[in-house]
C-alpha cells in the first residue's frame, strides 16, 4: 500500500512541478520526477522542519521535484 501511495503522490506532485517550472513530459518521465521530487523534499522538509503529516509530504514533494527540475535545466541548457 505505501507503494501506491507513493505514485500517487509523485504523480501529484510530479504533475503541479512541471506546471509551474513549464516543464512538458510524459507520464512517466512526470511521475519519477515527483517521485524523486517526494524522496527529496519529505527529507529536506522532515529534517529542517521537523513537520509531518499528508500535506507537508505533498509540498515537500513538489518544492523537491522543483528543485530536481531546476537542476535538471541548469545542466542541460533547457
Amino acid at each position: 500500500m505505501p507503494f501506491v501511495f507513493l505514485i500517487l503522490v509523485g504523480a501529484a506532485a510530479g504533475f503541479l512541478a512541471t506546471r509551474f517550472m513549464k516543464l512538458q513530459t510524459g507520464v512517466i518521465e512526470t511521475i519519477g520526477i515527483g517521485i524523486a521530487g517526494a524522496l527529496i523534499g519529505g527529507l529536506v522538509i522532515r529534517f529542517l522542519l521537523f513537520v509531518s503529516g499528508l500535506l507537508a509530504g505533498l509540498v515537500g514533494a513538489v518544492l523537491g521535484a522543483m528543485l530536481l527540475i531546476w537542476v535538471y535545466k541548469s545542466f542541460t541548457g533547457k
